[in-house]
């Protein structure tokens, strides 16, 4: 169990509010049904990223934006801003919603609730908690009034649930590969060099901000950076540089003492540092060897 309230939420809603997101973000919004999801991004006109999102139809008009905290301003500003002239409205939810994470295999079991896929939801209540519950590839995620927070995780830790540290769950988003805003990706990433095209772009939908020159780089050529794992020989800090000789390739973006892998980290590094690779970290004597994810 892990409490991930600190993640900025937004409810966009109203006639046009999926037409509206279609043009905003790099998923397929309009293709959603109720109770379906996707992860999407939000591109400046250069294509590069300014807030990774979960996004959930809730209801025809209705629909459900969830971000890293570091994104929240941006992404909020922006919807705001290019939502005047349309039947649109945008209300920040951060501080009245309570998101708990439920990690592992008896996920369902404690929760019980029904088991879902990735990104599909369902209102359902948990140990009497209303709640908006979430598929996610390690479990279920669970969004209830900030009210109702204390009183979901009693019921969860009376069902067997176990609070965790959130450092034990970037070990497991590390291990799996999946890069983060705020650490691997900034607002100078484009979609390519994260390695997230493939479950955040599509390039079937209409025109939205930024498509031109992620569809460049998709079709006509490979990015220069690239998202790789590190094997390290020892722990290092997050921002360390990565050296191949005595060039800088990129910097660390995160890093764990994994207890099944030991020391290893996610980076954005340039294309030259490929797989097999040996880099040096900063001016100690940590090397880093350039893997392929996930973490085998």
């Amino acid at each position: 169990m892990l409490d991930r309230s600190a993640r900025g939420k937004l409810l966009v809603s109203g006639p046009d509010a999926a037409e509206f997101l279609q043009g905003q973000l790099t998923n397929d919004i309009e293709a959603l049904d109720p109770g379906e999801g996707h992860h999407a991004v939000l591109l400046d006109r250069k294509g590069h990223i300014q807030a990774d999102m979960r996004v959930l139809r809730l209801a025809a008009d209705e629909l459900w934006i969830d971000t890293e905290p570091e994104a929240l301003e941006a992404l909020r500003g922006h919807l705001e801003m290019y939502k005047i002239g349309r039947d649109v409205q945008v209300a920040d939810l951060t501080a009245e919603r309570a998101i708990v994470s439920l990690i592992g295999p008896r996920s369902v079991e404690i929760a019980g609730t029904a088991a879902l896929p990735a990104y599909a939801s369902e209102r359902a209540a948990v140990h009497g908690v209303p709640c908006l519950v979430i598929g996610t590839p390690e479990g279920l995620d669970l969004i209830a009034d900030a009210g109702d927070a204390e009183r979901l995780r009693a019921g969860l830790a009376a069902a067997g649930a176990v609070e965790i540290d959130p450092r034990a769950a970037e070990i497991l988003r590390i291990e799996a590969g999946r890069p983060r805003f705020g650490a691997e990706m900034s607002s100078a990433t484009m979609p390519a060099e994260a390695g997230i095209v493939e479950d955040a772009v599509s390039f079937e939908k209409g025109c939205y901000i930024g498509q031109e020159p992620v569809a460049r780089l998709h079709y006509r050529g490979k990015p220069n950076r690239q998202l790789r794992g590190l094997a390290l020989s020892a722990p290092v800090e997050a921002g360390s540089a990565l050296l191949l000789g005595e060039k800088e390739v990129g910097r660390v973006g995160s890093a764990c003492v994994s207890p099944t892998r030991g020391p290893i980290g996610l980076a954005i590094v340039r294309r030259e540092a490929e797989p097999g690779a040996e880099l040096t970290v900063g001016e100690d004597e940590v090397t880093a060897r350039i893997v392929d994810l996930p973490f085998g």
